[in-house]
């Protein structure tokens, strides 16, 4: 019998213990049968493991969903970040407009597009939303 994984989730979890169940029932000792009160701790156990992860689930689309609507309302607003100054190696503070917001679909990351000076001087950068520390109209 397969031993739940800490990848797996509560429906395949909640099968495997149904096979090892079917299994103990089939090879139980008649004069000595399983403990009922046991059985439906470890049901209501499940239960609660299926009913957290739909949880999860639910609190991981709103965080994403609010994510999406903060990174939007920093459009065409000054942010500040740090970044690593390439000739020194040290961080160096740096204040941009932001210009795009960027939804990666698989990650369900959200990031920021920012340009930082003017013309042929201009560069962008892709930030998450953890890296900005400063948020200005």
């Amino acid at each position: 019998m397969a031993v739940p994984s800490v990848g797996q989730n509560a429906n395949q979890i909640q099968m495997d213990y149904m096979k090892i169940l079917v299994a103990q029932l089939q090879s139980q000792n008649p004069l000595e049968p399983m403990d009922n009160n046991e059985m439906a701790s470890q049901l209501a156990q499940l239960s609660e493991l299926g009913q957290i992860e739909a949880l999860n689930s639910s609190f991981s689309s709103v965080l994403t969903n609010s994510q999406r609507t903060y990174a939007n309302s920093l459009l065409d607003k000054n942010v500040t970040f740090f970044a690593e100054d390439e000739e020194t190696g040290g961080m160096e503070k740096l204040t941009g407009k932001v210009t795009s917001v960027f939804n990666d679909p698989e990650s369900k990351e959200t990031s920021v597009g920012v340009t930082v000076g003017q013309g042929e001087q201009a560069e962008e950068y892709t930030l998450g939303l953890e890296a900005v520390v400063l948020v200005e109209s």
